[in-house]
């Protein structure tokens, strides 16, 4: 199984802060928008391993990578907010 264990450690980090982003919007086509914005700009770190062992050295990555992480998210989360792509008449925060 190939994963990027950047693309995990994002997904953690984000769980833990969507709050403290702020979002002028919290549905899942402006998340989504901003998670690939941050990885775009984050390196990846693509290995072949089980699922077992991908959630055990997501913790490794995490801890080193986090405030590169949240920067990356913060960023993202103020681009999305200034030109959200949502459909009309989705749930703006």
């Amino acid at each position: 199984m190939l994963n990027n264990y950047m693309e995990l450690a994002v997904d953690r980090v984000m769980e833990n802060i969507i709050d403290e982003l702020e979002l002028v919007c919290d549905c899942d086509r402006c998340q989504m928008d901003i998670k690939a914005i941050a990885l775009n700009k984050l390196t990846p770190h693509y290995v072949v391993s089980d699922v077992g062992e991908v959630y055990a050295k997501t913790n490794q990555l995490f801890v080193q990578y986090e405030a590169d992480i949240i920067t990356e998210l913060t960023s993202a989360g103020n681009l999305v907010g200034q030109q959200p792509r949502h459909v009309s008449g989705s749930n703006p925060a």
